[in-house]
Formats: structure tokens, sequence, C-alpha cells
């Protein structure tokens, strides 16, 4: 059997993309942050390189129906 390989970095790309998608919306983070009911220091949080925080499933959720993307897209790396 194939050994599974997993990116360790997946908050990373989550993060990444979030913000990107939010940034194609024109959306603030507080916007963003009102419209899933969390605090906009929270939406910071995520979005932040610097902050090595996780998130549940639902706020991962949340988010994708927030910013009309599948989940899916959320957690793909970009080639670039």
């Amino acid at each position: 059997m194939e050994e599974l390989k997993f990116n360790n970095n997946i908050y990373d790309v989550i993060r990444k993309n979030i913000k990107k998608y939010r940034k194609a919306r024109n959306m603030t983070s507080a916007q963003l942050a009102e419209l899933v009911n969390l605090s906009h220091d929270f939406i910071r949080q995520i979005e932040s390189e610097k902050t090595a925080y996780n998130f549940s499933v639902d706020t991962f959720y949340r988010i994708s129906v927030a910013l009309d993307v599948k989940l899916d897209d959320l957690i793909q790396e970009s080639i670039s």
C-alpha cells in the first residue's frame, strides 16, 4: 500500500485561500466576521500567518458559505 502524504501546512493553505477569496469579493475581514457571527479579531487571527491558530470545522464551513466557495477550493494549494 502506498504511503499517504499529508500537508503539514494545511492551515496555512486555508488561511491564504480565505484571504484570497475574501479580497476577490471586495469583502473586509470585519464584513466576513459579521456574516459568520465571529469577532473581527478572530477572523484576523485565522488569516494571520503569524498566528498558529487552529479553527473548527464549523468555522471553516461557515466561512466557505459566506465566501460562496466550496470547501475544496479553500484547501487547494495554489500553483505559483
